[in-house]
């Protein structure tokens, strides 16, 4: 089990959400908890094929978290 950081954008009429460590692996929704679902689907299907490919299933590097300023 790997546990990759997704990072999910308001885009002013849906939200989309990437994968850092995934090149290319993107997903858009309507709602935050339907674009939760696509990413899930959308890396579920994105390691699938590199294993087809037979190609090394990239290591969750990348790490987020909130950072307070005064404003």
């Amino acid at each position: 089990m790997k546990e990759y950081t997704v990072i999910y954008e308001w885009a002013g009429s849906n939200y989309s959400a990437y994968v850092p460590d995934l090149p290319g692996c993107v997903a858009c929704g309507d709602n935050l908890e339907e674009t939760k679902d696509l990413i899930k689907e959308a890396i579920d299907l994105y390691i699938e094929e590199l294993k087809k490919e037979g190609k090394p299933i990239p290591n969750p590097t990348t790490k987020a978290g909130p950072i307070s300023v005064a404003v």
